[in-house]
């Protein structure tokens, strides 16, 4: 199966049907980010800390896998140089929708978040990258980019499904119980019955991959990074999630690369 192809299609559709990860930023929020209230989210609810952040004011960042027109522009009205990639043209082209609007700069470049060939080492001061890995089925591979094209002292922030998102099985969460059906690492494309996979492929919605932490936190170690801030988060009150009644279910990451 073709995953990033089936991916890049999702997502075009996503942008379609309003997901709220499609939803470009109004000038409110720019407004704020020019002024030095910048707040951006790696994952549903709480804000990256501000001491997340190193001066943006000329630096270099990539906003990794994060079309959509949110992160990114903030992140230029700030003062950075922002470059987005992403596997969907029309997420990308949100981007570029808010930049036109707002008078930004915004580079956008489509590709895979596991391959940024397009870009020399050393290319970035900081990379965003909200939760987005979930839909490749590898995640060392974006770690391991993510080092090569950073600077020393460089930044990456990350958000993250916990994975036990994906022990239950989804019809009986739907229906307000919670279940549990898989094994992980979870796979949309290994987990479900043929008939659940077709399914979903046939409504058009994006593949989903768990990944185990050892491999998410881990993975970032073991690519190199010094991982040096940490929170949870969970999905709002208003979106009555069943697990986030219990639980956290999102994490988020701040790691540094250091000298080796």
């Amino acid at each position: 199966m073709d995953v990033r192809t089936h991916n890049r299609i999702a997502w075009d559709r996503q942008v379609k049907g309003g997901n709220r990860w499609t939803v470009p930023v109004g000038p409110e929020q720019v407004a704020a980010a020019r002024e030095g209230r910048l707040e951006i989210i790696l994952t549903p609810t709480k804000p990256v800390p501000q001491s997340w952040f190193p001066e943006l004011g000329g630096c270099d960042v990539l906003c990794l896998a994060s079309g959509g027109g949110q992160q990114g522009p903030l992140l230029a009205a700030a003062g950075a140089n922002v470059t987005v990639y992403d596997n969907s043209p029309r997420q990308l082209a949100q981007d570029r929708l808010v930049a036109e609007r707002e008078g930004l700069q915004i580079a956008t470049v489509e590709g895979d978040m596991r391959d940024l060939s397009a870009f020399a080492d050393a290319s970035f001061d900081l990379i965003v990258h909200p939760v987005s890995n979930v839909f490749v089925p590898k995640v060392r591979p974006v770690w391991r980019e993510a080092y090569r094209v950073l600077r020393r002292g460089g930044a990456l922030l990350s958000g993250f499904d916990n994975p036990a998102m994906y022990l239950f099985d989804w019809k009986a969460y739907e229906q307000g119980t919670l279940r549990v059906a898989h094994a992980l690492p979870y796979s949309d494309a290994d987990s479900l019955s043929e008939e659940e996979k077709q399914r979903r492929l046939e409504a058009g919605e994006p593949l989903e991959f768990s990944h185990t932490l050892e491999t998410q936190i881990g993975g970032q170690i073991d690519a190199g990074f010094c991982i040096a801030g940490f929170y949870e988060d969970a999905y709002a009150e208003q979106e009555n999630d069943l697990l986030s009644q219990y639980m956290a279910v999102f994490i988020a990451t701040r790691a540094i690369k250091l000298a080796r």
